[in-house]
């Protein structure tokens, strides 16, 4: 690989998708445990991690250093601290086993035909649908990683002012997991719309 080959690939944007990767082991390891520590820590990483998916998009069109590369990774390193979180979270029964299979289906069905499509020469765009689909997501798996209840007003213990934070991740989840469905038929129809022509 020469010099220049390994300057596009290994700019400031795709080094935030590959530190994103590379957090998927730490983040695992958070969750292996049910306590309230760990999952603040947890979704602490989580957070800052889907900051950088953000922001690496941001810096490459910024920049001006779009690659192939990136373009590649970055779906692929936000499926997988995904379904890494929901993952890690399933023994403690803190989301349903059918929408992390309904979640997790749909990304590798997706993923397999937008590889279709390009080994074909064909750019599928991503919908807005997808988009706050990934968003609805995040917020529902960091307040189902948080799970507990947790009191907002300087300490004062009222059950007004406490928030379940397992209540709000699964109302999060539901709406995800309806746009999770929505985005992945809407791609498939105009999958199979591009193919025909």
């Amino acid at each position: 690989m020469t010099s220049s080959r390994a300057n596009q690939i290994l700019n400031i944007p795709n080094i935030l998708t590959l530190m994103r990767i590379a957090a998927i082991p730490l983040l695992a390891a958070l969750l292996m445990s049910p306590s309230r520590s760990a999952g603040f820590w947890a979704a602490a990483l989580f957070a800052v991690a889907s900051i950088t998916d953000w922001l690496d998009g941001f810096l490459a069109r910024r920049m001006g250093i779009v690659t192939i590369f990136g373009k590649f990774l970055d779906p692929i390193a936000d499926k997988l601290i995904v379904m890494a979180a929901l993952i890690m979270i399933l023994p403690f029964n803190r989301v349903p086993a059918w929408m992390v299979l309904v979640i997790l289906g749909r990304e590798i069905v997706i993923t397999g035909l937008r590889g279709i499509a390009s080994s074909e020469g064909i750019v599928i765009q991503a919908s807005d649908l997808g988009k706050y689909k990934t968003i609805f997501q995040i917020v529902a798996i960091l307040g189902l990683v948080l799970h507990y209840n947790y009191n907002w007003f300087f300490g004062v213990s009222h059950p007004l002012l406490t928030v379940n934070m397992h209540n709000i991740g699964m109302f999060f989840l539901w709406i995800a997991t309806v746009l999770t469905v929505w985005s992945g038929g809407d791609y498939l129809f105009r999958f199979v719309r591009v193919i025909v022509r």
